[in-house]
C-alpha cells in the first residue's frame, strides 16, 4: 500500500533545468565555447562538484571573466525565462489527490531550501509538502541516496510504501538506491540523456493518477 510521494524539485515539479542549460550555452557561445549537454549533465540533479558552470570558463578555459559579474548575468537571463514557466502537466492534480487521501508528501532536492522556495511560494504549493529535504539538511546530495534515505525517516515509512517521483539520471538513481518504487518522467534536456535501470518512465503525468502509479510501481522494471 503506497502511503507516501517523494517528489524531487527542479526538472519534475517545474522545470528549471532546460531554462538552466539553455542559459549557460548562450553563455558560453558570447565567449567563444560550445557548452555541450553531455559535459553539462554532469551537475543536473546533484551538486556543482564534478562540473561547476559558473567557474568553468576560467578554471579550464583560462578565460578573464568576471566570475561574479558572470554569475549575476546568467541568473538574471535565467530568472527572466522562469516568468513564464509553470507546475509541469499532472503534478498540481496528483499533489491534490494525494492530499485528499491522506498520503504523506515529501520534497527531495539537491537544491538549496531558499532556491526551491521561491517557486513553491510563487506557484502556491508551499503547504503540499510535509517535509522539505535539500542540500542543506543532507551532507551528500544526489546521486547518493541520503535525501531520499532522510525523507523515508522524516515521513515515517518504508521505502516500498513510497514512490519518488523524479527527472534526471542522478535523481533516479538516488531514488532506487534508496530503494524506493522510482518514476521518471523526463524533461526536454534531460529526455536526450542516457538513466541507469531500476525505475520506470512515462511521457505524462497527466494520464496517470495516483491508482495508475500505484499500478505501474508494482510490475517489474525493465531497462529505460
Amino acid at each position: 500500500m503506497i502511503k507516501a510521494l517523494i517528489f524531487d524539485f527542479d526538472g519534475t515539479i517545474i522545470d528549471t533545468e532546460t531554462a538552466w542549460y539553455i542559459t549557460f550555452r548562450d553563455a558560453y557561445k558570447t565567449h567563444g565555447v560550445n557548452l555541450t549537454l553531455e559535459q553539462y549533465s554532469q551537475c543536473l540533479g546533484t551538486s556543482l562538484h564534478s562540473f561547476n558552470p559558473y567557474t568553468h570558463l576560467k578554471t579550464h578555459h583560462n578565460l578573464p571573466i568576471d566570475l561574479e559579474e558572470f554569475k549575476q548575468l546568467v541568473q538574471q537571463q535565467h530568472t527572466e525565462m522562469m516568468i513564464k514557466e509553470r507546475v509541469r502537466p499532472g503534478i498540481l492534480q496528483l499533489l491534490e489527490t494525494a492530499k485528499s487521501q491522506g498520503l504523506k508528501i515529501g520534497l527531495a532536492s539537491s537544491s538549496e531550501r531558499t532556491w526551491i522556495d521561491k517557486f513553491v511560494k510563487l506557484h502556491g504549493i508551499e503547504d503540499y509538502f510535509e517535509c522539505y529535504c535539500t542540500a542543506d539538511t543532507v551532507k551528500n546530495v544526489k546521486p547518493d541516496p541520503e535525501l531520499y534515505l532522510q525523507a523515508l525517516e522524516k515521513l515515517g515509512v518504508e521505502a516500498s510504501e513510497a514512490i519518488a517521483i523524479e527527472d534526471s539520471p542522478n535523481g533516479a538513481r538516488a531514488a532506487v538506491a534508496a530503494g524506493i518504487p522510482t518514476v521518471v518522467i523526463k524533461n526536454d534536456i534531460t529526455n536526450q540523456l542516457p538513466f541507469s535501470e531500476g525505475h520506470h518512465t512515462i511521457e505524462s503525468l497527466t494520464n496517470y493518477d495516483l491508482e495508475k502509479l500505484a499500478e505501474l510501481v508494482q510490475q517489474k522494471v525493465h531497462s529505460s
